[in-house]
């Protein structure tokens, strides 16, 4: 089999993208060391993370020079987001370490007072402007394709300027800036988004490259319309996963965080055994889903770090999963079994090397917060949320918030940031505040889910995820309120988790809140929807969602 050299530096999730290359039926040799380059015929430079932090590994591995040799030569070259970002001349992310500069133009931040940042979902990437490739896929480029992104910063697009350099662009557009999405001249090809975590689109952009198909007619009539589509709403199937009383790993689901069968009168059933993780999550990626998620609700204390089963389930779902996969439960300084300190930034390595995009964190996260207040909202610096978000970019960090509501007869019975609710308390209460909690929600907090949301924000979360107690498992949709408030506080993107009983609620969700994702469980593990019926429902209200593609 033809073969394709990769590039890896510690640049978070490879897993998948030496999977997508398998799957297209070519083999992966790895470049251990800067005289790898020279053997290369096809080289590709993946990334992921803070722009300075990749940079700095390429130089001090003496990887500049041979890069810059193989593009000069001729030879087939693809940067992969930090890969794209590093062909330019620097960015705003870290002014002082230089791009390569084989690309005029600086990476700036998004502007965030108009939307969430990172921009995170799925996007254009389209040719059609002047200058152009219209009327051509670019390297499999199609307009009515969406493309998974994941980044803060991005290379405004000016109207002919890198054309004039003979540069070929594709644009995406997030609110009101236009953005380079790809860039191609002779042998170089770069991506901003993901192709290996975009599906059959990616798949067939990747493939483009490999065989040198770089343009071919679109088979569509483009219109200016499609080039200035946005970010699209992202719909996430989510499994808990844990052991059950025979110790197989299965998918379950809690009712209010209860994920035992009821028997009779009695709680204490066996654990609800919904599926494999492996086989639904695959469900899942060939419905549509736009991310998965897995969340680790089992503790495996008696298990060698290396060996714990979630590692290989994210090895085996990122062969034929190709969306972005979350992994959450157990991202935290860790004491292997042999008495090893394994910091939280390993702990995470050892996943994104498994297959995981991001990683969640959820009860250390309320314990992180409850330090920063305590230290007069100063930085630690020590947090894993930090430490990871440093080395990852803060894109690949997900908090997970577990509220419940405490309600109060009035705001000042209490010092917690409080709402006037719709949805009175049990003695009449028209206030309500939302405690984080820990430990499976088992544990309440001196602390509410404003003070959580912010301090995490501060460390360098990129995500929350944002459950509720109250609402998991009741079918009754999404705590609106909750999700409204959060999205007030914090810039960062939100995903709305708890209470989805029907398409209606995932609707109901994306038009009343400015929640940037929607997650469901339950109502997908029952079969009571998919989530193609999920996102057929919002396309047919005239909500932005990405069209499922089976055909590379």
């Amino acid at each position: 089999m033809p073969t394709v050299h990769l590039l890896d530096y510690v640049a978070g999730n490879v897993r998948s993208l030496e999977n997508a290359i398998k799957k297209l039926g070519y083999t992966v040799t790895w470049v251990k060391e800067p005289v790898d380059i020279a053997n290369a015929e096809k080289l590709i430079l993946p990334g992921v993370g803070h722009f300075g932090h990749c940079l700095s590994k390429f130089a001090s591995g003496g990887y500049l020079e041979p890069i810059k040799a193989h593009i000069n030569s001729g030879k087939p070259f693809m940067g992969i987001c930090v890969g794209l970002q590093a062909l330019f001349d620097g960015s705003e992310e870290d002014s002082a370490v230089p791009g390569f500069g084989i690309i005029p133009g600086r990476l700036v931040r998004f502007n965030d007072n108009d939307k969430s940042v990172p921009h995170i979902g799925w996007n254009s990437a389209n040719t059609l402007r002047k200058g152009g490739a219209e009327g051509k896929s670019l390297c499999g480029l199609r307009p009515l394709s969406k493309y998974y992104y994941v980044h803060s910063y991005a290379v405004p697009y000016r109207d002919g300027a890198l054309e004039k350099e003979g540069w070929t662009v594709a644009t995406a557009r997030y609110g009101d800036e236009e953005f380079v999405g790809a860039v191609a001249r002779k042998c170089v090809f770069a991506t901003q988004f993901h192709p290996e975590k975009s599906g059959a689109a990616g798949l067939r952009v990747l493939q483009a490259f490999l065989t040198g198909h770089d343009a071919h007619g679109l088979g569509v009539t483009p219109t200016v319309a499609i080039s200035k589509e946005g970010l699209t709403r992202r719909i996430i199937a989510c499994l808990d996963v844990r052991t059950n009383d025979d110790g197989d790993l299965v998918v379950t689901k809690g009712d209010q965080y209860d994920v035992r069968d009821k028997d009779g009168s009695s709680a204490g059933g066996e654990v609800r055994n919904l599926g494999k993780p492996i086989d639904m999550a695959r469900k899942y990626y060939e419905q549509g889903a736009d991310e998965v998620t897995f969340l680790n609700i089992t503790s495996f204390r008696n298990c060698p770090l290396a060996d714990i089963p979630m590692l290989d389930i994210l090895r085996q779902t990122s062969e034929s999963v190709f969306v972005p996969l979350t992994i959450g439960g157990g991202i935290r300084e860790t004491v292997d079994i042999d008495g090893t300190i394994v910091p939280a930034l390993d702990v995470a390595t050892m996943y994104f090397k498994s297959g995981a995009d991001k990683i969640s964190i959820g009860s250390d996260a309320v314990t992180a917060a409850e330090e920063y207040f305590a230290a007069g909202k100063k930085l630690s610096g020590k947090t894993a949320i930090e430490s990871i978000s440093r080395a990852y970019g803060n894109q690949a960090v997900v908090v997970s918030v577990d509220p419940r509501r405490m309600y109060t007869a009035s705001p000042k019975d209490t010092g917690h940031q409080t709402i006037k609710t719709q949805h009175v308390g049990p003695n009449a209460e028209e206030f309500c505040w939302y405690q984080c909690t820990i430990k499976g929600g088992r544990e309440g907090r001196d602390l509410d889910v404003h003070q959580l949301v912010t301090a995490v924000e501060a460390m360098g979360a990129g995500e929350i995820l944002l459950n509720c107690i109250d609402k998991d498992g009741t079918n009754s949709g999404f705590d609106l309120e909750l999700i409204y408030e959060v999205k007030r506080v914090v810039k960062i993107p939100v995903i709305a988790s708890s209470g989805a009983g029907n398409p209606g609620h995932f609707a109901e969700v994306f038009e009343k809140t400015r929640t940037d994702a929607a997650l469901g469980a339950g109502i997908f593990h029952r079969g009571e929807y998919t989530v193609r019926q999920v996102k057929e429902y919002l396309h047919n209200k005239d909500l932005s969602i990405r069209q499922f593609e089976s055909e590379i």
